[in-house]
């Protein structure tokens, strides 16, 4: 009789056992449905608020070309005016009650002249072929970046290899095409290079001119043959006071016997990065987005988001 009391004790004891791991595992398996539950919807609401500010974005650049000065584009205009930090959470709930047990949802963007760096698409002709010219004026922007001597021409062999048609001889094995210039490192640009020329390059649908009203001087100089930096800085300093409303009015500052080529450089653009971030408790949802301006359409060509979250503590 022990031995069956203390067979049946034993047996209960095991019995509880399962019951309670049963039940914890029941209790983390919802815990974790609300969880990804939660991450959805903030991810969902995110993915609306950032759409909306690009579409508040593009509102922005279609009254601008509307304005009278429509046809130049500076750094004093309203797009060019960033987005601080705000809070938006309390739109997020219709009733305005409730808005406080919602969670802190904070906005902030900008616009950017993709049109202020030099255009790597500039490098190839329509034949796909490299265009020396063009190919000495990267070379000169890398050098005053700090870039090896030898990354300009690798960009541009890289360039014209992707753009081949195929079977038409050279690369048997040729790279994908860039879209970004995050991605030239398919072309074999390492990653401190790729760095030090973000601020300098960009890759765009076609080719297109230096927008002199919101170049950085480096671009500046080597889009204008025999320009130095100095000079650059000082059509920088001047445009500051009062942005160039066309070429002539840049030539008159560049110094004797110099004459700005109206296809490598102009006083207005048609390229623009929108840049979103939003910030929902510690998540964080960044947007960058390249939006096309034709005439009064503005029209998106791609989106990239990014999901991070802020360190704590």
């Amino acid at each position: 009789m022990r031995y069956q009391r203390g067979a049946a004790l034993l047996m209960a004891m095991i019995i509880v056992t399962l019951v309670a791991t049963l039940a914890v595992s029941m209790v983390w398996q919802q815990w974790r449905a609300v969880q990804v539950e939660a991450a959805e919807r903030a991810r969902t609401q995110s993915a609306w608020i950032l759409s909306g500010a690009l579409d508040w974005a593009r509102l922005i650049l279609r009254e601008d070309k509307k304005g009278s000065s429509g046809e130049v584009d500076h750094l004093g205009e309203p797009w060019a005016v960033p987005l601080a930090e705000a809070r938006v959470s309390t739109f997020l709930a219709a009733d305005k009650d409730n808005t406080d047990s919602g969670p802190e949802a904070f906005l902030s963007g900008s616009i950017v002249d993709a049109q202020s760096r030099y255009n790597l698409r500039n490098l190839l002709d329509d034949r796909g072929k490299v265009i020396p010219a063009e190919l000495a004026l990267l070379q000169r922007l890398l050098d005053s970046a700090g870039v090896a001597s030898d990354v300009a021409a690798r960009i541009a062999t890289g360039l014209q290899d992707a753009t081949a048609p195929p079977g038409s001889g050279g690369n048997r094995n040729p790279p994908l095409m860039p879209q970004t210039v995050a991605q030239l490192g398919w072309l074999g640009v390492d990653a401190e290079a790729l760095n030090r020329m973000a601020p300098y390059v960009v890759l765009l649908p076609r080719r297109t001119p230096v927008n002199l009203n919101t170049a950085p001087r480096e671009v500046i100089a080597a889009a204008i043959d025999g320009l130095d930096l100095g000079s650059a800085e000082r059509l920088v300093q001047v445009r500051q006071r009062a942005p160039f409303k066309n070429l002539e009015q840049a030539k008159a500052q560049l110094p004797g016997g110099i004459t700005p080529d109206p296809q490598r450089v102009g006083v207005a653009s048609n390229f623009f990065e929108i840049h979103g971030r939003l910030r929902l408790d510690d998540r964080v949802l960044d947007e960058s987005s390249l939006v096309e301006r034709r005439g009064l359409e503005i029209v998106p060509l791609s989106r990239q988001r990014e999901n991070s979250r802020e360190p704590t503590g």
